[in-house]
């Protein structure tokens, strides 16, 4: 066992288990005559250095480890394994039975979206090699597609651990001439499928240990960015002898078994805590390597040490003494016990070359990429976990002690992300300072888009690295291009789907059966354009302006995204444009933009969003397999389909269920052609996904919105809060402040305007400012068709005051030190004599008598935060089925103004299970 250190002119470094010869050239690389040529012909850069390692072993047929900054690139073992499988007499030897498929070769990716990647190279390439019939396996639930998989002549399969699960129930012989096997991103692999890569593993070991596989190649080839603690049981189980290259030092050291130690301390007492570390350093360690991040840390730390009789070297780009000198006091034996502390700075660490230390002290914090670089000064006393040492053992003999301070926070969460990743332990104190960082970090994402993972599946499984928002921005989030009598939710609407992103994720529109505006303004608008004249192209075309454009015979409303600076000088240019009434987004020459008269401009935006929910994709993917995508595509895009939105944010409106009606107009009745999440989960690619709007209204939960400094603060959440699933509904929220010198008084309500689409500013009420100084408390409400029942969540209510106008209800009382106040403009009129109020257990109850029979659309003519529909008496006003029957209309906190289409029992309606 040995460590080895390699220095280019980057500065890399490699730990290796075997004594590797690197093959830096590709006319030097161990690959066949005519990859090369292909290689070459293509502009092939490489080898890189990882690969210059990796290759040489893998061509050989040996066992190989490589855990690299670039350990997702295919690249790292696609040219040497396609070599070795060019020499077919290694293959003669390997079980021939009947009915067995002949392939040799199995590799195992993530997820559907890097097998379709590495299926696509190894076609590619194998165009310069013997024909090797790859094949990409990508099987859903559905067991008959599963059963019809002929695999006969296949030498090289590409698929996923679900997938090949899936198709070796059906076919038993799967492993029986398997020789090579390739594990793609093995971190991702053993995090999110270790149950089924072992299942792998062990009837890959049961098939290569019967006498006739005694003289076939068999070869394992793990690659990936980062060390994953299953990896040492599949070297130890699995694997022969392997070849383990670690381009990534800090994965090393965990590899290496380096003891991680976290001190936290203030800045001012550094110095303190780094005499008290030496002081209880074991004696077996004797080389410690103090880093600083600058020249004065180092005098500083020097001095230090001298003056509390410490023998102590130093090194820096400013110091007197030479490398030769301090490498020679580095390298001098000394009497045992004794300990040689050198300290320096990170620009002398590669001059140095040192490999043996025993302890590095971070003096200063770096980049989570130097601290690798750190830790492999210690590279020659890293254990082999494989053999002597366990992973779980106390003892080590490399130790990297951390001081982290106040001032750290530059590099602070990359380092303690990696020592979670290293499962070191974190002091307790330290837990809340990382919550603040991470905190932080998502504060700087605030003004980004929200994150599609979020909004199609209601997590993201990426968000440290993730560019986009996680967290509600009410100045964005606002709804937008959905109508006023939509905003309070749920509610039943039609919408036409246009542009399909994926199999839950649409653009579109929500059509009003009686009188749709769109569909009267794109009339005018083709009508106008008719006429020749009208055709007006444009000569200065301005970013985020509105403009005709003609496609086919349709005109359509767009507007100009983006304009390349270097093709704005051009006579003719592309632009960038997004179709605002489809969602779509297209490249177009500026010529063929028109101009769009003002009036034709008044409508908003049509274009929705939409995303289906309660079903994500199978395996833990991430992404929708384009299958599914392709075959819903085809199913809804310019149909009607009736869809309840029980959620919105912004331009994005979540539907459950969304059903394809059908009217029989001979039998006068209508059917559910189809459930668009129903026929997903039948493609055998989707599954459940019961906590996705659950997800949602606890992201609702913790509002947060920008000061008048640009900085982020909660949006006045009580101490009393209820679930945060009580702001399930954020397009009800207002917020409103009061401001003081220049700027005026403001509120932002989250109302869509009928003609501009966007929020309102208005001048708050003059008893904004005195209702700060008291509570809202939290009201829900519900209805029927001649009374509004108001709940007053409040405890140990006293000296409670109701009064009562046509129009308005005050409400106040007091708990314990608070007071709480609601002033209720109400939306229509009561009747004040007929109106009541009484104190049950823990809350207020409020019965107003309508003064006119009939559904209220909102309780408030203005919306408020505190203030939401009681679901729990949603039943009181809805059918069982997700869309009323018959012409009864909903009384419901939305507008519905319009009847639903007919349904019956016995009419086939589709279940959405």
């Amino acid at each position: 066992f040995q460590s080895v250190q390699s220095l280019s002119e980057e500065g890399n470094f490699v730990f290796l288990s075997n004594k590797i010869e690197p093959s830096s050239v590709l006319e030097t690389a161990p690959l066949f005559d005519d990859l090369k040529k292909e290689l070459t012909r293509k502009k092939f850069l490489g080898p890189s250095f990882t690969e210059s390692y990796c290759w040489p072993p893998v061509a050989r047929g040996c066992d190989v480890v490589a855990i690299s900054y670039e350990g997702n690139d295919p690249f790292l073992y696609i040219p040497p394994v396609l070599t070795f499988l060019q020499s077919g007499s290694c293959y003669k030897g390997l079980p021939n039975r009947s009915g067995v498929c002949i392939y040799e070769t199995l590799i195992l990716c993530p997820g559907w979206k890097k097998a379709q990647l590495v299926f696509e190279l190894l076609k590619t390439y194998e165009r310069c090699s013997r024909q090797l019939h790859p094949m990409l396996i990508i099987l859903g639930q559905n067991k008959e597609e599963t059963r019809s998989v002929k695999i006969r002549g296949c030498e090289v399969i590409v698929s996923t651990p679900y997938s090949l699960l899936r198709l070796f129930e059906h076919h038993s012989l799967l492993f029986c001439r398997l020789c090579h096997l390739v594990l793609d991103e093995i971190e991702v692999l053993f995090s999110d499928a270790t149950e089924q890569v072992f299942t792998i593993l062990d009837c890959y070991k049961k098939a290569i240990i019967t006498e006739e596989w005694e003289y076939s190649p068999h070869q394992i080839i793990a690659v990936g960015t980062c060390w994953n603690k299953h990896i040492a049981h599949l070297i130890k189980e699995f694997m022969n002898d392997p070849y383990i290259v670690i381009t990534a030092m800090e994965e090393a050291s965990i590899y290496g078994n380096v003891q991680q130690v976290l001190q936290p301390c203030t800045y001012n007492e550094r110095t303190a805590v780094l005499l008290k570390t030496l002081d209880f350093i074991d004696n077996n360690l004797q080389k410690v390597l103090v880093f600083t991040n600058s020249v004065n840390e180092a005098e500083m730390v020097h001095e230090a040490l001298k003056s509390n009789s410490i023998f102590s070297l130093k090194i820096h780009k400013e110091s007197e003494f030479n490398f030769k000198y301090i490498l020679e006091q580095w390298t001098k034996k000394y009497s045992s016990g004794t300990r040689v502390v050198l300290v320096l700075t990170d620009d002398c660490m590669q001059s140095l070359g040192i490999t043996d230390a025993t302890c590095v002290i971070h003096f200063g914090l770096p980049s989570p990429r130097i601290f690798g670089q750190r830790l492999h000064s210690m590279s020659d006393n890293f254990c082999n976990v494989i053999e002597d040492y366990s992973v779980d053992q106390e003892y080590t003999k490399a130790r990297s002690v951390i001081l982290i301070t106040e001032n750290s926070a530059c590099h602070a969460l990359g380092i303690l992300r990696y020592l979670q990743h290293a499962e070191a332990e974190i002091p307790p104190e330290l837990h809340d300072f990382t919550a603040k960082m991470l905190e932080a970090e998502e504060d700087k994402k605030f003004s980004r888009p929200l994150c599609a993972y979020l909004k199609i599946f209601g997590i993201c499984k990426n968000r440290t690295v993730c560019p986009d928002r996680h967290q509600i921005n009410l100045q964005i989030d606002m709804p937008q291009n959905i109508p006023d009598k939509v905003t309070q939710i749920p509610a039943c609407v039609t919408i036409l789907p246009l542009h399909i992103v994926n199999a839950t994720n649409y653009f579109g529109r929500i059509v009003d059966k009686q009188k749709d505006q769109y569909t009267i303004l794109a009339e005018e608008i083709n009508d106008y354009f008719k006429k020749p004249s009208n055709k007006t192209s444009v000569k200065n075309v301005e970013k985020l302006a509105f403009y005709g454009l003609c496609e086919e015979t349709l005109f359509h409303r767009v507007q100009v995204v983006e304009i390349s600076p270097k093709e704005e000088e051009d006579l003719f240019f592309k632009v960038k444009i997004k179709y605002i009434d489809e969602g779509r987004t297209s490249q177009v020459q500026s010529y063929r933009l028109l101009h769009l008269p003002a009036r034709f401009q008044c409508l908003p935006p049509q274009a929705v969003e939409f995303v289906v929910c309660r079903v994500k994709p199978i395996d833990n993917e991430i992404e929708w397999n384009p299958k599914v995508t392709h075959y819903i595509h085809h199913k809804i895009k310019g149909k009607l389909h009736e869809a309840k939105i029980v959620h919105t944010l912004g331009n994005t409106a979540w539907v459950d269920p969304m059903v394809r009606v059908t009217r029989l107009s001979d039998l006068k009745m209508s059917v559910n052609e189809y459930n668009v999440r129903s026929e997903i989960l039948a493609t055998g690619l989707g599954t459940d996904n019961p906590e996705h709007i659950t997800q949602l209204q606890k992201l609702c939960g913790d509002v947060k919105v920008l000061d008048h400094a640009g900085n982020l603060k909660p949006l006045g959440k009580k101490e009393d809060t209820a679930d945060p699933q009580n702001m399930s509904n954020p397009q009800n929220t207002s917020v409103q402040e009061n401001s003081t010198g220049n700027h005026n008084s403001y509120k932002i309500t989250l109302e869509s305007h009928p003609c501009d689409g966007v929020a309102q500013t208005k001048e708050a009420e003059d008893s904004t400012l005195h209702q700060r100084k008291c509570s809202y408390p939290e009201i829900k409400w519900f209805q029927n068709e001649e009374t509004v029942t108001v709940k007053v969540k409040i405890a140990s209510v006293a000296d409670c005051k109701s009064e009562f106008s046509k129009e308005k209800v005050v409400f106040s009382a007091c708990s314990g030190d608070k007071i709480y106040l609601a002033d209720m403009e109400l939306y229509q009129y009561i009747l004040p004599e007929k109106s009541t109020c009484v104190i049950k257990d823990k809350e207020a109850i409020i019965v107003l008598t309508k003064e006119k029979k009939g559904a209220w659309c909102k309780l408030l003519k203005k919306k408020n935060p505190h203030v939401s529909f009681d679901f729990e008496h949603w039943e009181d006003f809805e059918d069982k089925s997700p869309f009323p029957v018959g012409t009864k209309k909903l009384y419901c906190t939305t507008a519905v103004t319009e009847e639903l289409v007919d349904s019956s029992e016995d009419s086939g309606t589709e279940s959405d299970e």
